[in-house]
């Protein structure tokens, strides 16, 4: 029996590389997901607002012996979302095998009373962290076939209800709530859909956005140490793996046990 590559359910090292499309790859968890899949052996996609961040993860995963393209995408945009998954797929030989919906506006979003939001704000968080999950796979959808995966990036923070950062959140919640949607409408393709909600975990932008961030929130869960970029690759390369062909529509919750749902 032929050795099976865990990176495609019956498919064999001889055939090409399954392809992931990762957004929001230019740096932290983007970059983490897209070293992780390479890892696996997949072809990259990494898609980014940021063209010179893409093309330094798509270099470092070229460096980690994998193939890599990067992509220029505003994922709030029809035009750019289409344009970008022709390109992904044509890198792909004509197919995209896993999206993995990673981009959002996160850092910079302020910590503002609900009635205090600046409308403009609440609009461009939405944009980004709801619009553009819905726009990267109504664009990759039609490269997707039979065995593909779709894996959205929701937050813990929808469960804890995270003071001051309204906007952030609902669109969190928005995400788990169309992961739900997506998955009645692709899986009659054989198309999966789930998403991960990670708790706080440490990137450059985390770090930045809080003091201490390598004790934060450390106390309240079951797993006594911070959360790293590979614990939250570990669950998506699980999701596209045939280890979850038949799970669609979940959230795993991957916060080392701070709460449980």
């Amino acid at each position: 029996m032929p050795e099976q590559n865990p990176a495609s359910p019956g498919t064999t090292h001889a055939q090409a590389p399954r392809l992931a499309l990762i957004t929001g790859a230019a740096g932290g968890l983007g970059r983490a997901f897209a070293l992780g899949f390479a890892s696996r052996g997949y072809r990259v996609a990494v898609a980014d607002l940021n063209a010179a961040g893409a093309e330094e993860t798509a270099q470092l995963v070229r460096e980690a012996g994998a193939q890599a393209t990067a992509l220029k995408v505003d994922v709030t945009d029809v035009a750019s979302t289409d344009a970008m998954a022709a390109e992904a797929a044509g890198f792909g030989g004509g197919r995209i095998d896993v999206v993995v919906n990673n981009a959002a506006i996160y850092a910079t979003v302020t910590r503002t009373p609900f009635e205090e939001i600046d409308p403009g704000e609440w609009d461009l968080v939405m944009g980004v962290n709801l619009k553009g999950p819905w726009l990267i796979t109504r664009a990759a959808s039609r490269y997707l076939g039979d065995g593909g995966r779709v894996i959205n990036l929701a937050s813990a923070t929808v469960y804890s209800g995270s003071e001051q950062w309204a906007h952030y959140v609902a669109s969190k919640g928005g995400v788990i709530a169309l992961t739900r949607v997506l998955a009645k409408e692709l899986g009659r393709r054989g198309i999966t859909v789930n998403a991960i909600a990670p708790g706080f975990t440490l990137t450059e932008a985390s770090y930045g956005l809080i003091e201490n961030a390598e004790t934060y929130g450390v106390d309240r869960g079951a797993i006594k140490r911070a959360s790293q970029p590979e614990d939250i690759v570990g669950a998506a390369l699980f999701l596209a793996s045939p280890d979850s062909a038949y799970m669609t529509g979940q959230t795993l919750v991957v916060d080392g046990g701070r709460q449980f749902i």
